[in-house]
């Protein structure tokens, strides 16, 4: 046979579909390609990674991502889908919460049900470089960040808000909304900040469980402070959404004084 026959099409495809099956039959490829996958959009995001990094990260054939996963939002969104159950104990926590409304310590129990799993899962060799992907990957934007957030994170999101305003009759969906936020701004930080060694001067290492304690409290504090400023109507036109209004320092002394022209506000 000459050397031209042995590289025909034909037999390149027998040879290439021979490579696939035999990385198939290795059971671990299919979690090496996932784990790889989320290692590389938690590092770079989702719009720097390409189908073949996340192959040669995975050392695995370029073929064999596709064979498994399919287009590269699919697969990105099939680490949502794998890691779903975390989210299913979050919710599961909180519902357990829930059946002690009255507690005196129902806030903190909350926040507790929104933040242990995440700090654990920080924490975990498997789980590592998802929890950095939340931190990541789902906060640039693009269509498929945005799809996976819609999916998976809102109706959690949801239900931990109809929680917290339980703890604070009175409240508005839109406030508890903004105070979400800022509790998820703070988790999501402590888990992927390095910077703390350094401001420290050594002393606090990134992630450090032993600082949860410390990051509850702190979310805690500044949702009852939040929640106990005075509300004020948002100036925004045909809206009945209303903003928080900080009470502002005294004004320095001036040779002249300016009239008062605010009006007030219940």
């Amino acid at each position: 046979m000459s050397p031209l026959a042995r590289t025909t099409p034909a037999s390149t495809h027998r040879s290439h579909t021979a490579a696939v099956r035999r990385a198939t039959e290795r059971p671990d490829r299919k979690a090496d390609i996932l784990l790889a996958a989320e290692k590389l959009f938690a590092l770079n995001g989702y719009h720097a990674v390409t189908i073949r990094q996340i192959a040669q990260e995975a050392g695995v054939p370029l073929a064999l991502v596709g064979y498994y996963y399919g287009q590269k939002h699919e697969l990105f969104h099939a680490i949502f889908e794998h890691w779903n159950h975390t989210i299913a104990q979050r919710l599961a926590a909180l519902r357990s919460v829930r059946e002690q409304a009255d507690a005196p310590d129902y806030l903190e129990r909350v926040i507790a049900a929104f933040v242990e799993p995440v700090l654990r899962l920080r924490a975990s060799p498997d789980g590592e470089w998802y929890a950095l992907l939340m931190t990541r990957g789902l906060n640039e934007p693009g269509q498929e960040t945005d799809r996976a957030l819609r999916q998976y994170f809102d109706p959690m999101a949801h239900a931990f808000i109809e929680a917290l305003m339980a703890c604070f009759p009175g409240c508005s969906k839109a406030q508890m909304a903004w105070c979400y936020q800022f509790m998820l701004g703070a988790l999501l930080h402590h888990i992927a900040d390095q910077r703390v060694t350094r401001l420290s001067g050594g002393v606090n290492r990134p992630n450090d469980p032993a600082a949860q304690p410390l990051l509850s409290a702190f979310i805690a504090g500044g949702m009852r402070q939040a929640m106990a400023l005075p509300l004020a109507p948002s100036g925004r036109t045909g809206t009945q959404s209303r903003s928080l209004t900080v009470p502002s320092p005294p004004a320095a002394k001036t040779a002249r004084t300016r009239p008062n022209t605010s009006q007030e506000t219940s």
